[in-house]
């Protein structure tokens, strides 16, 4: 009865891949000919400027195509090509206490993207990509605190620029 039951779960999965068509596991839907990815600095023309913003931010958005694609990273003329620039980054406070002070603050990063595809440039786009990250009102935005606002803001917006671009959801 079990192996019944895998047979025919087996052929019920094979058969609805095959009525979709072409499939990427890794949920890249790019032509056949493109083969490299470049990734321009996206410098920070905010208006408040924190020093470490620019570079690791390039960096999360090379990482995510060199971990999730089989792309070759290359400085000029590659197949996909991303430019842009940091225009937001703002803190806000959120919440309030009974004392009228702030209790949380939010780390808002906004990044305007420009993307170039060498073979399918109907999928061409330049769009803003933004996110955010909430924290403790009394904590400095700085080591830490810092690291992991990155981390959750960077991981939202390199994903939503992958999934617009390559995976196009």
């Amino acid at each position: 009865m079990k192996s019944k039951l895998q047979l025919l779960a087996s052929t019920i999965l094979l058969l609805s891949l095959i009525s979709c068509g072409i499939y990427s596991f890794g949920g890249v839907n790019l032509d056949n000919r493109v083969k490299t990815v470049q990734v321009d600095y996206f410098p920070n023309n905010a208006r408040l400027i924190e020093p470490s913003l620019s570079q690791a931010f390039t960096v999360a958005l090379q990482d995510i195509f060199i971990s999730q694609t089989n792309l070759d990273m290359v400085k000029s003329g590659g197949d996909i090509h991303f430019s842009g620039e940091i225009t937001g980054y703002r803190i806000n406070p959120m919440t309030a206490t009974a004392e009228q002070t702030a209790a949380q603050n939010r780390l808002t990063i906004t990044v305007q993207v420009r993307y170039v595809n060498k073979y399918e440039e109907d999928k061409d786009f330049e769009q803003s990509f933004s996110f955010y990250h909430d924290y403790d009102a009394n904590a400095q935005l700085v080591g830490g605190v810092l690291d992991e606002a990155f981390q959750v803001i960077f991981e939202r917006i390199t994903q939503d620029i992958f999934n617009a671009s390559v995976a196009q959801w």
